[in-house]
């Protein structure tokens, strides 16, 4: 990178504490945010998504939030191309950036590049959407064991897609897949990551989806059902809105709704740093030791 440029890569589970994190940072090194959320990136989707406060993004600039509708379609594809733009202009300016959120799949595109798998097939893809989650998985397993093991189960997309590619390739993803580890980077950074023991990380996940119904998160996915209908399948994935909208619709009570929510949460962070610890040359500390900044830079 050019210039006194720095960029610094600041991953962990949801309720880590990054952004507070990544926050301290950019204040101290005079630097900008990249945010790195598959969520975020959606307008409107503000209590739900953790995003940063209006004051927070005031005192920091903060790149890629807020850049579709969430009735649009948003892809690691199209976060690549737009974060390499951002990560070139702050190289070209000799301004740090602080690249930070919960996202595996965007932070491993972003930095080592996309898996070059086949398109899209709907018609596979319609046939296998019919079929329940645990069947998916068991024909996975049957094909590609190692796949098998590292998707959840009730992770119906990546289920979907790994079938897909042994279809129309012959090849397990699984397979495929190892030319990502091989790559040379596509950017250099200093990688910071957060953990938690799980009964602390649980709390604060309970305690955050707390804060996030006080602060009127039953009233923000109403407002998005009215404006936009139906989310965009990639906007669907948040955790959280689906089962508010079923209970705005009556399906669920709030109370079920809530406690759901805690649960996929926790699930959601669970996965998080499945993948993050697969991560190489990861500075790990302890997110109730992330004060000294300094310390983390050497």
């Amino acid at each position: 990178m050019a210039g006194e440029s720095k960029l610094i890569a600041i991953i962990g589970a949801t309720a880590s504490g990054k952004s507070a994190l990544a926050m301290q940072l950019a204040r101290e090194l005079g630097g900008e945010i990249l945010s790195v959320d598959s969520m975020q990136v959606y307008r409107e989707m503000d209590i739900g998504t953790a995003k940063p406060t209006s004051d927070e993004r005031d005192a920091v600039k903060h790149h890629l939030i807020d850049v579709v509708s969430p009735s649009e379609t948003f892809t690691a594809a199209r976060f690549v191309e737009m974060a390499d733009a951002v990560i070139a202009d702050a190289a070209k300016h000799g301004v740090p950036l602080i690249a930070v959120g919960g996202t595996p799949l965007y932070f491993k595109s972003l930095f080592v590049g996309m898996f070059a798998g086949p398109g899209a097939n709907d018609l596979i893809r319609g046939r296998l959407r019919k079929l329940e989650n645990s069947e998916l998985h068991r024909m996975l397993t049957a094909i590609d064991p190692p796949a098998a093991q590292r998707i959840h189960l009730n992770d119906t997309k990546r289920l979907i897609r790994a079938l897909e590619v042994h279809e129309l390739t012959g090849h397990p993803i699984s397979s495929l897949q190892t030319q990502w580890g091989v790559l040379l980077p596509r950017h250099e950074a200093v990688w910071i990551g957060l953990h938690w023991d799980p009964d602390a990380i649980n709390r604060r996940i309970n305690g955050r989806v707390k804060q996030m119904i006080d602060a009127g998160w039953v009233d923000e996915s109403k407002r998005l059902r009215e404006k936009y209908g139906p989310l965009s399948p990639t906007a669907a994935e948040a955790t959280g809105y689906s089962l508010l909208l079923d209970h705005i619709a009556g399906r669920i009570s709030l109370d079920d709704a809530i406690e759901q929510i805690k649960i996929a949460t926790r699930q959601l962070a669970r996965r998080q740093m499945k993948w993050f610890r697969r991560f190489p040359n990861v500075k790990w500390i302890a997110g109730d030791a992330a004060h000294s900044t300094q310390s983390l830079l050497q």
